[in-house]
């Protein structure tokens, strides 16, 4: 398919790997040129090339902390007027509610609902000038059914979600959409710190850890960047104009909710 995006220009937060590298090169496999953004230089730097080697769009790769007002404003300086937002950060460490201190949620709402919102804040007032522009927000399966364990997520993602949900309404009629997509458990390095806390916490080993997950997930299986990156795409194609405030899960399942 054809998602009609081909020379648009994205900017694509904490891109150097997993679901955020996935959601870059789908775009890039559309025609998208890219900023792609991550902290680690060496990493991002590395995908990017990737990126530019195999699908011959233009990639600038900024190295920053996008939850950091300085490292926003280098991002935001880089890519202008990006035609596409896709924002995403590093979820906060799981535990429980007795152990988090008032720090540790203020840190969890910077970088999972605060920083996406000063991002949308910049640079939707372009895209409704041009009466074009679509906003992916990678949140999580927490907003809509909670992981006890990580409650620093589920608080800081649920205010995004609600904030999205106004905001995409008034922002539609300019030919702008904002959805939020959200991952269960996919193949990434996340993956890999939460079934490490298991192991740790139930004396198992690493495999026996992620086959108890996966049992969890009808589909039997984790996901993968490829096919999240393609959902994203899609919803950031010509195709999906119509799709506006939407939470999409892309969980294999393990949600188990009617509606």
């Amino acid at each position: 398919m054809d998602l009609g995006i081909k020379g648009k220009r994205a900017l694509v937060c904490a891109s150097s790997k997993g679901l955020g590298l996935g959601c870059a090169r789908a775009l890039a496999g559309a025609g998208v040129d890219l900023v792609m953004n991550a902290r680690g230089a060496e990493a991002l730097e590395a995908s990017a090339q990737a990126i530019r080697d195999e699908f011959g769009v233009s990639v600038e790769a900024v190295a920053a902390d996008i939850t950091a007002e300085a490292g926003r404003a280098k991002v935001l300086a880089a890519a202008g007027e990006p035609d596409i937002l896709v924002t995403n950060a590093g979820g906060p460490p799981p535990g429980m509610w007795s152990d988090w201190s008032r720090d540790d949620f203020v840190a969890a709402l910077d970088a999972n609902m605060l920083t996406p919102i000063a991002l949308m804040q910049a640079t939707l007032p372009a895209m409704m000038a041009r009466r074009w522009g679509r906003v992916v927000n990678v949140t999580s399966q927490s907003v809509k059914a909670p992981i006890p364990v990580l409650g620093l997520s589920n608080a800081a993602r649920t205010g995004l979600t609600g904030f999205v949900a106004g905001t995409a309404r008034q922002v539609a009629p300019e030919g702008v959409t904002i959805n939020n997509l959200l991952p269960g458990i996919h193949d990434t390095d996340r993956a890999t710190a939460l079934d490490t806390a298991v192991t740790r916490q139930k004396n198992v080993s690493m495999e026996e850890a992620r086959a108890e997950r996966e049992a969890t997930i009808p589909a039997r299986r984790y996901g993968t960047i490829d096919e999240f990156g393609a959902m994203c795409a899609f919803m950031c194609s010509v195709h999906a104009g119509f799709m506006v405030g939407q939470n999409v899960l892309l969980d294999g399942g393990a949600t188990n909710a009617t509606i």
